[in-house]
């Protein structure tokens, strides 16, 4: 076999090789940003909608969540621990009737503790404390996200719920909301998210009807001052 036939033959060989290469990087890419959607779910759209659009930037940005936080392992609670905290929690629902306000901001540290205690950053470093939930409670992290904006839209710090200030109905309906979404992530977070929902979800099995009393989360326009 001559030499020049040789070096043809290395060269296709070659240039297979990186067509192969670059048709496995494109697909690993798209098989990429495929898992990361299945992962984070509503998290993923949100983090797409905050880069404007732009696909590449978000998946980015949640494949370094991942690579940072992707192999914490949460702590247990004591028994006693997880008492306090569901203890806490009701004693903030019932407490948003008066104060919706004071209620949230509860709330808002009750998280930001108890994911603490489960092994994430400490509640001190909110945004890499957020970052790590999401990759492992992708789900209701955005409730934790809303509970703290409201907290902090009340104390007059930064961008928060708009309605916040502007008109006690919206603003209370807003606080609302994030209260109810935040309880999702607390169940999850204390362990109580499977083994109790049958008797833990007021919200969904035990609905005050007019005329009768109401149960402690059962935070509605009706009951909660300022709206």
């Amino acid at each position: 076999m001559s030499t020049g036939l040789i070096i043809a033959l290395i060269v296709i060989v070659a240039a297979v090789l990186i067509v192969a290469a670059v048709l496995f990087l494109r697909a690993r890419g798209g098989q990429g940003g495929r898992s990361l959607k299945r992962r984070f779910g509503p998290e993923y759209d949100r983090a797409v909608a905050r880069h404007d659009g732009d696909t590449k930037a978000a998946e980015r940005e949640l494949s370094e969540r991942v690579q940072r936080h992707g192999s914490l392992r949460e702590r247990p609670l004591e028994p006693a621990r997880r008492q306090q905290y569901e203890t806490r929690w009701a004693a903030a629902q019932e407490h948003f009737v008066d104060s919706p306000q004071q209620a949230v901001s509860e709330a808002d540290r009750l998280l930001a503790e108890l994911a603490g205690d489960r092994g994430f950053p400490d509640g001190g470093r909110y945004e890499e404390q957020l970052a790590a939930l999401s990759v492992h409670h992708a789900g209701h992290v955005d409730g934790y996200r809303r509970v703290h904006r409201a907290a902090h839209a009340g104390a007059g710090g930064g961008a928060g719920i708009a309605a916040v200030g502007q008109s006690g109905g919206a603003g209370t309906e807003e606080m609302r909301e994030a209260m109810i979404e935040a309880r999702l992530l607390f169940e999850e977070l204390v362990g109580q998210s499977e083994n109790k929902r049958h008797r833990a979800a007021p919200e969904e099995s035990a609905k005050p009807t007019e005329g009768h009393g109401h149960t402690p989360w059962a935070i509605t326009r009706r009951h909660a001052k300022g709206s």
